[in-house]
């Protein structure tokens, strides 16, 4: 006999294929027949089986079997009546219907054994963390370059490589851009959720590959030259995927509202993507520049290992900077979904002569510095009036590269005023954090820390700068008794706000509301993450639920690893 069931069975993360007793016949729209076979290793009357799914199961139909119960993830099936002796066959045909992901059986018993064989689950290898203690003082600083490449790693979307070493991470969303006709698989995960904003990825790209521009011998010393190289590709083959066409940018994946309704594993959404572009009808400076700005400068990390991957990103950049400039709007009235997460309330002037510098900066071509002088005084950045460094406004990294690759005057009291600015008049919490803003401050504070660590070595007040940048670096790292860097120093954040660390392991259920309550610390320790950090009066609680405070992101890690790659070099 058979029944109809319907159920909702658990969405699971881990990379799985039928069990061996499970064999597939037919395969249409959303169903699938499959036939049961195992031996029987003993003599009994009756039989019981219990199957897990990895997915949801909208309809089950079995012959043979009764389906006795379920518990929303598990089916039981049983029939009385068959009797077995050692080495006969039990078979019966069932039916699958589901809605979104194919669901396949992962675990299988029959009487209480396990007869599911090689199949089911993947159980991925234990992690631990591989980034040693390098004796360094007062802080690890290689160490934590080390676990900085680490968290960008789980934040990996679309297929991951064989040497991936975040393994309790899974391939995701691998039908990004579908719905455009293009891939645009790949980069990464903006922060506690699953998004891809374009804007502030490219910035991070850029930040990155500032870095490793400017203190290369810190990422060689600390034996991270390599993973910085991966981390930016990872990047820049999405950006190079993203420019689909001359004028042509696709600048977010994914729907904020849709994506922060669901708390689980990026491995299990099953909403929809939908992929959003700039053109030259809809316009986007901000993006467009930013964007041109990461693929110079990665041009020029790349240049000499990957001549002809290089060349691509050059080609790539020219052409997004004068769509930046020709067609001239911000990003988010082209992408309104974007303007509730990452608006780029600075304006586009500022992205502007950040990508005309880059630009200069990889080509020496006379052309684009003279742009950026033009953006300089059309934007009004020598009022020199920038109160930050970020995502959003890089009024200040503009005053850095044209002091770096002009040396005027102008451009070099503008950066120093800025910074004496920074140092001086900005309030602190208790314990010393300059607090720039309440969104993300250790971010905040790590970004100026890189300023101010180049500013230094252009030879302005470098005794006084490189002081700030390291007491800021030291505050993230534990000189007030904590670390606000997951996995790392004296009692570190351990409820990030992060949906993928914390879910448990599958089959483990993480749709439940269980990961986002869960009192207790998430079950993946997201190593190298920065927290957004305390408030002005340095009050700080590792709570889940506190986005402002415990979320992590991508772009909060860009310049704080340029500054621990600075500071080891510094140690050297």
């Amino acid at each position: 006999m058979w029944l109809l069931l319907v159920a909702a069975v658990a969405v699971t993360g881990a990379k799985a294929q039928q069990c061996e007793c499970i064999s597939v016949g037919d395969i249409w729209s959303e169903n699938y027949h499959a036939t049961f076979t195992a031996t029987s290793t003993s003599s009994f009357t009756g039989f019981t089986i219990d199957l897990t799914f990895s997915h949801d199961v909208d309809s089950l139909q079995v012959w043979t079997c009764e389906i006795i119960s379920n518990d929303a993830r598990h089916y039981t099936l049983q029939n009385k009546d068959f009797s077995a002796s050692p080495g006969d066959e039990i078979t019966f045909e069932f039916m699958v219907h589901y809605v979104g992901p194919e669901p396949v059986i992962v675990e299988a018993t029959l009487n209480g054994d396990d007869i599911c064989g090689t199949g089911g689950y993947t159980t991925p290898a234990p992690y631990e963390d591989p980034c040693m203690p390098t004796g360094m003082t007062p802080y690890d600083y290689s160490q934590v370059l080390c676990m900085s490449f680490l968290f960008y790693e789980a934040q990996r979307s679309g297929p991951l490589p064989p040497d991936q070493r975040v393994t309790w991470r899974g391939e995701s969303a691998q039908d990004d851009g579908a719905d455009v006709g293009h891939d645009l698989t790949g980069g990464y995960y903006d922060a506690g959720d699953h998004v891809k904003f374009g804007f502030p990825l490219a910035y991070t790209a850029t930040v990155l590959s500032w870095g490793v521009l400017e203190y290369k011998d810190g990422y060689v010393q600390a034996g991270q030259l390599e993973y910085a190289y991966t981390a930016i590709r990872w990047v820049t083959d999405y950006l190079l995927k993203a420019h689909t066409n001359s004028y042509e940018l696709y600048g977010q994946v994914g729907d904020g509202e849709a994506d922060h309704a669901f708390w689980g594993r990026p491995e299990d959404m099953t909403m929809d993507r939908p992929a959003f572009k700039i053109d030259q009808d809809h316009g986007g400076s901000d993006l467009a520049g930013e964007t041109a700005a990461a693929l110079a400068a990665a041009y020029m990390v790349f240049k000499d290992s990957d001549p002809i991957y290089a060349e691509e990103m050059l080609v790539a950049a020219r052409d997004l900077y004068e769509f930046a400039d020709q067609v001239r709007v911000e990003y988010d009235v082209s992408i309104p979904e974007a303007s509730a997460y990452y608006r780029s309330w600075s304006g586009y002037g500022d992205e502007l002569g950040w990508s005309a510098c880059w630009l200069y900066y990889a080509t020496g071509e006379s052309i684009y510095l003279n742009d950026a002088k033009r953006h300089w005084n059309d934007f009004g950045m020598n009022k020199g009036d920038a109160t930050g460094f970020s995502w959003d406004d890089k009024t200040a990294g503009v005053y850095l590269l044209m002091s770096q690759l002009d040396g005027g005057s102008e451009y070099l009291t503008t950066l120093q005023n800025f910074m004496d600015r920074i140092i001086n008049d900005s309030p602190y919490t208790p314990g010393g954090l300059v607090y720039l803003d309440p969104w993300g401050s250790l971010r905040h504070a790590n970004n100026v820390a890189f300023i101010a660590l180049r500013a230094a070595d252009l030879g302005l007040n470098p005794e006084t700068y490189r002081e700030f940048a390291k007491s800021q670096i030291d505050f993230t790292l534990g000189s007030t008794g904590r670390s606000f860097v997951v996995g790392y120093g004296v009692n570190p954040p351990q409820r990030p706000h992060h949906r993928s660390s914390s879910c448990p392991d599958p089959p483990s259920d993480c749709s439940d509301g269980w990961a986002f309550s869960n009192p207790g610390p998430n079950p993946h320790v997201l190593y190298g993450a920065l927290v957004g950090g305390p408030d002005q009066n340095g009050q700080y609680e590792d709570d889940r639920g506190d986005f402002q405070r415990n979320e992590v992101a991508c772009d909060y890690n860009a310049a704080f690893t340029g500054v621990l790659a600075a500071i080891t070099q510094m140690n050297s």
